[in-house]
């Protein structure tokens, strides 16, 4: 019974696949080769040098389209972004007597989790008892939560200077 023939697989026995390896082109070296004289750069000029020096959008000299388009818009890097929940949305989701706040809200789904900041707003009708935190209330909302005989208070927004006692 005859051996099977065993294989050496190592770095040193790998073969390229025929084709896969071309040579590289040198251009200018006469003109027989396709490539000589300007080397496939055309005759003359900018492009024809050395480093091609031309910036990104370049556009011979026109106005470049980046800088015809009109630039508008502002991103405050210090703006904050307010949760806002309704109070129609507080009465149907808490039972009399409760404490509304940002985890609450966030449990119910009322608000996203990422949310820092909250602001409740006065659309709707309250007629619960409610003790509610958060920190920015419109002026309908404090009046229809005090009407109801609940509890306004608001939290101090992180980062802000605390108002000076006279």
């Amino acid at each position: 019974m005859a051996q099977p023939e065993v294989l050496e697989i190592g770095l040193g026995k790998l073969i390229a696949p025929e084709g896969s390896r071309k040579e590289r082109v040198r251009v200018g070296r006469g003109i027989g080769s396709g490539l000589g004289k300007t080397a496939g750069r055309g005759g003359k000029g900018q492009t024809a040098r050395a480093g091609k020096g031309r910036p990104k959008g370049f556009e011979g000299g026109q106005m470049p389209l980046y800088r015809r388009s009109p630039k508008f818009g502002f991103k405050n890097p210090t703006r904050r972004v307010f949760d806002v929940v309704n109070l129609d949305a507080i009465e149907g989701n808490f039972e009399n007597g409760a404490t509304v706040d940002m985890e609450a809200l966030q449990a119910k789904g009322l608000t996203r989790t990422s949310a820092v900041l909250l602001k409740i707003l006065g659309d709707g009708a309250l007629t619960k008892k409610l003790t509610v935190k958060a920190h920015k209330f419109s002026k309908t909302a404090v009046q229809k939560i005090n009407q109801a005989g609940g509890q306004v208070e608001e939290v101090r927004i992180p980062g802000d200077k605390q108002p000076e006692a006279k």
